[in-house]
């Protein structure tokens, strides 16, 4: 059973935090890299799971620009926004999107995300992040 928290019932704090979230899926979708950089703090590593090893900051921005896929549509479900010292932020959400490569018809993906954050200089930057695409129901 997923238990997803309303919006509404999030503190002030928490829905910050959620609109940080929106406002990284938003700068994907633009493909705006020097945004997504600046977001992400310098010592961000994460690690979509379905990848063998975690990634650096870098590797997050080469994966939401240039000749990677591009991110037509998305919808979020949060499913967990925690604040721990007004410090540090952990979100756990679901989301459905569709994307596509040069030349390719658009593929619908889904699957879990868990990302932290740190709040610095009043900024939320994401520290790390881990999840993975469901499995295909055709597998």
């Amino acid at each position: 059973m997923t238990l997803q928290i309303p919006v509404a019932d999030f503190s002030e704090e928490q829905r910050e935090l959620w609109r940080r979230v929106l406002e990284l899926w938003a700068l994907s979708r633009s493909r705006d890299a020097s945004g997504i950089r600046s977001a992400l703090h310098p010592d961000y590593v994460g690690w979509d799971m379905t990848a063998p090893l975690p990634h650096d900051r870098e590797s997050a921005v080469r994966s939401v620009s240039g000749d990677s896929p591009a991110l037509l549509s998305y919808d979020l479900r949060p499913l967990s926004v925690q604040i721990y010292g007004g410090q540090v932020g952990v979100v756990h959400y679901a989301y459905s999107a569709q994307v596509a490569s040069n030349g390719t018809a658009p593929i619908d993906v889904s699957g879990k995300w868990s990302e932290v954050y740190f709040r610095q200089d009043g900024v939320w930057r994401m520290i790390a992040v881990s999840g993975r695409p469901d499995r295909s129901k055709e597998a």
